[in-house]
């Protein structure tokens, strides 16, 4: 069992303290289990799981408490006044107006409760949450399993099969956690997320944003998806539409976007002038939350290898707590500029192969623009190490297992 400890790490400090512990992410991306090992955490820690109430509102046995107030009675229900209690709320979002419940058990001085929730929609934090427990919750977002969590999933289950091997199943089947369970048996594997992409669509954004031209969405969906680290904007998109005869205006366009980001399907990445210091507000780029995904739907990760690269970092960057922009340099764009912390910073560069002198070029020349000392990396397939002139480079399988 892969103990996510990237995620415990990041929980620990926070346990047992008056502030709500908030789980994000993708459907299917390990967040019921995230509660699991929380409890077990817990229980290490010799709190009695007696005080523990579990409740996962996909469950069909519990439609009956999916309001606030029906909630609220229900929980209270089962505790004493004055007792701790652990709450693990698994997909708040089907409560209607469960923000209320939420704050009214947090705030109540004659019940004493540590809450943890999961949801699967981004707008989990914001509106009436922000109101209700401003200052008073923290938020963890749980990603598919990165390379070295798949990797170890794979050494489990096939214990002969060298570090390329896994890294080629990793970039066809991406990191949902289930598909161990189905032995990433390729044909299970990919109707299981074909299944899930579509569980995705109808449940997170279909109808939870009243969604009616569901044509419309998947073509959306599949232009975002098929152009994977490559910068449009809604006005380009719907001349794109246009052009192929199906009229759709720029702002029916970001609406259908914002709805696949809050489902957390996929992630905007705005540009950022390195030299200007200024935000730009057109052309972002877009990435898919599990690379996976993509080839359940398109099978061309292989041959796209190089935006799936560009994803699979991208996602690894998230990962590791960084916060990540576009960067631009008059004409020429730098793949990804990383800041965390308020004061470290690093530059990105991406590619398969550093195949020819005037790719070697492309990559690294647009670094060596860049007027500070930060730390930058190239990032590729080759082992060869051509670092120059201060830049790193690394293979890409061991950026996926190392720190920076």
């Amino acid at each position: 069992m892969i103990k996510r400890e990237i995620y415990i790490n990041r929980i620990k400090p926070f346990i047992d303290k008056d502030i709500v512990k908030v789980l994000t992410g993708i459907r299917r991306s390990g967040k019921s289990f995230m509660l699991k090992l929380i409890m077990e955490e817990l229980e290490k820690n010799g709190i009695n799981k007696e005080k523990f109430i579990n409740i996962n509102f996909e469950n069909l046995k519990y439609r009956s408490i999916c309001t606030a107030e029906a909630l609220n009675d229900f929980i209270l229900s089962k505790v004493k006044k004055h007792e701790r209690y652990y709450l693990f709320l698994d997909e708040i979002q089907e409560v209607v107006e469960w923000e209320k419940c939420i704050n009214s058990l947090r705030s109540d001085e004659e019940y004493s409760f540590d809450i943890y929730i999961t949801g699967s929609n981004a707008k989990l934090l914001s509106g009436e949450l922000s109101t209700y427990l401003a200052g008073r919750y923290v938020e963890f977002i749980v990603y598919p399993f990165s390379f070295q969590e798949f990797s170890e999933v794979v050494k489990h289950l096939y214990k002969d099969m060298d570090i390329q091997e896994i890294f080629k199943k990793y970039i066809l089947f991406g990191g949902m956690p289930f598909l161990h369970n189905l032995n990433f048996n390729k044909e299970a594997s990919m109707q299981y997320l074909k299944d899930m992409y579509s569980s995705i669509i109808l449940k997170d954004i279909t109808q939870r944003n009243n969604i009616r031209d569901i044509d419309l969405l998947d073509r959306i969906i599949s232009y975002i998806v098929m152009n994977i680290g490559n910068t449009f904007s809604a006005t380009s998109l719907s001349k794109y539409f246009k052009s192929e005869n199906r009229k759709a205006s720029p702002e029916t366009i970001l609406n259908y976007i914002k709805a696949c980001e809050e489902a957390m399907l996929i992630y905007k990445v705005q540009r950022n002038d390195l030299i200007g210091k200024k935000i730009l507000s057109v052309n972002e780029k877009y990435y898919i939350a599990d690379h996976g995904i993509r080839q359940a739907i398109f099978e061309n990760n292989e041959r796209d290898i190089n935006q799936i690269f560009e994803n699979i970092v991208y996602l690894e960057l998230l990962r590791r707590g960084y916060s990540v922009k576009i960067g631009k340099i008059n004409d020429l764009e730098v793949d990804f500029v990383c800041t965390k912390n308020g004061d470290e910073k690093i530059y990105i560069q991406v590619a398969y192969l550093l195949a020819s002198p005037e790719t070697i070029e492309r990559e690294f020349s647009v670094l060596e623009k860049i007027p500070d000392n930060y730390s930058k990396y190239v990032i590729s397939m080759d082992f060869f190490d051509m670092s120059r002139n201060g830049i790193k480079h690394l293979n890409i399988i061991d950026f996926l297992q190392k720190d920076l």
